[in-house]
């Protein structure tokens, strides 16, 4: 049986995702779920309106409000006032929300070294060069 190119591209992230949820979760972020990091990883360095967040994790807005709200309720967001439109609120990644991006890089860091000791670094350093080029046909955020 043949894979078609979509899944062999889905198997190696669900791989991915299954260990940083293990590592979160090990660090005490268990309560992080997949929707909610849709919406997480996309919020920008200084903060992201609830709509372009939406648009990003190609939801609803409302569905990203409440993911939104969840986040928050949690303690990995904040909401603070955007400072280029009075009548606008940020999302805001806060001091827990930093801790658990900080171990979910050095879960991705992992997996990535693997992935590379597999590969070997020319087939690594290929791959990554070909996803990057994909990339600018698949992801309108590029």
């Amino acid at each position: 049986m043949s894979l078609n190119a979509g899944l062999l591209l889905f198997i190696p992230y669900r791989a991915m995702e299954n260990r940083v949820f293990a590592a979160l979760a090990a660090a005490g972020f268990g309560d992080v779920t997949p929707a909610q990091a849709k919406v997480f990883q996309r919020i920008a360095e200084d903060g992201s309106r609830l709509t372009d967040l939406a648009e990003q994790a190609q939801i609803t807005k409302q569905s990203a409000g409440f993911l939104v709200d969840q986040l928050e309720r949690a303690g990995y967001v904040e909401r603070a006032p955007d400072p280029t439109d009075a009548r606008a609120r940020l999302v805001r990644v806060s001091a827990r929300g930093a801790a658990a991006v900080t171990v979910a890089a050095a879960a991705v860091a992992e997996v990535e070294a693997e992935w590379a000791a597999h590969l070997g670094a020319r087939r690594m350093t290929q791959l990554r060069a070909i996803l990057t080029d994909l990339r600018e046909i698949t992801d309108p955020y590029a």
